[in-house]
Parts: structure tokens; C-alpha cells; sequence
């Protein structure tokens, strides 16, 4: 039985962090990105929470089954590790980590034209919007880092998004 349930311990725990790993490491600012890549990224990034929780209970119960057998003390430190890791992975895969990568301006501040002229180039390429009379710029630099401008314009809210 133990040799069904080591493989079954790491298969389990190996998959819970791959199918956490590849999006984290494939989706990133500034980086080129194939479109399937992101697609697998976001593919995984849905079945995460079911999978890991599937391999953090196989995980668990092959450990539990393991402890007894287990009797160096090296062999009950690598189930531990292996299911606190599984554990941590299972958190981690409920977290939206996209959202630290890419994370929206929480405060907005706006400047005059001659001030704006300050951190502005000629060339800088700005996404304007006017609403009832009021209109703002933003800059395309700012917005392809952040990707989301939460303001509001001409009295109306709205999110700018790049």
C-alpha cells in the first residue's frame, strides 16, 4: 500500500503546484505573452481552486495513512512539508494574484495642461474621455502598467481600462 500511496502523496502535491505555478509565472506585466499561454493560464487559473482542493484532501489522506509507517523522524518532516505546502498552494489559488500584478490606481489625482507638460513627452500617447463637459487625459504609459483608472467624470463614474 505504501508504495501506491508516496507516488499518489506527490502526484497530488506536484500537480496542486503546477496548476498554480504556470499562470503566476506566464502572466506578468511588461513581459510577451503568446495568446495561448494566457489561455492556458486563465484555463488553469479557473480549475485551481477545485484541483487544489482535491489534491489537498488526497494529499492530507495519504499522509494521514503514511504517519504510522513513517517512523524516521525525516519521513514524517517531508509529509508535513509536503501537505503544508499543498495547503498554502490551495490558499493560494483562491487569491486573485493578477490583481497584485496589475493593481488599479486606488486614488486619481488630475493636473492642469502646463502641469501635465512637467512628466509628459510630445510624443506621449494619452486616452481621452469627456463626459458632460469635463474631459481628462490618460496617459497610455500609466495605463498599461496599472490597467484600471476608477474615477469619476463629469459626475458620472466610470473605469478607464487599457
Amino acid at each position: 500500500m505504501r508504495r501506491i500511496l508516496w507516488p499518489l502523496l506527490l502526484l497530488a502535491a506536484v500537480t496542486a503546484f503546477v496548476v498554480v505555478a504556470i499562470p503566476t509565472f506566464t502572466i506578468h506585466p511588461f513581459r510577451p505573452q503568446t495568446a495561448s499561454a494566457v489561455a492556458w493560464s486563465y484555463a488553469l487559473k479557473r480549475a485551481a481552486p477545485l484541483v487544489t482542493a482535491v489534491a489537498l484532501a488526497v494529499t492530507l489522506a495519504a499522509a494521514v495513512m503514511l504517519w504510522r509507517g513513517a517512523r524516521r523522524w525525516w519521513r514524517r518532516a517531508i509529509l508535513v512539508a509536503l501537505v503544508a505546502t499543498t495547503g498554502l498552494v490551495t490558499w493560494f489559488a483562491r487569491q486573485n494574484h493578477f490583481e497584485w500584478m496589475f493593481n488599479p490606481l486606488a486614488t486619481v489625482e488630475y493636473v492642469t495642461v502646463p502641469e501635465a507638460g512637467r512628466f509628459l513627452v510630445d510624443a506621449e500617447i494619452v486616452m481621452g474621455v469627456q463626459v458632460n463637459g469635463e474631459a481628462v487625459a490618460y496617459p497610455i504609459r500609466q495605463l498599461a502598467y496599472h490597467h484600471l483608472v476608477n474615477t469619476v467624470v463629469g459626475g458620472t463614474p466610470l473605469v478607464a481600462t487599457y
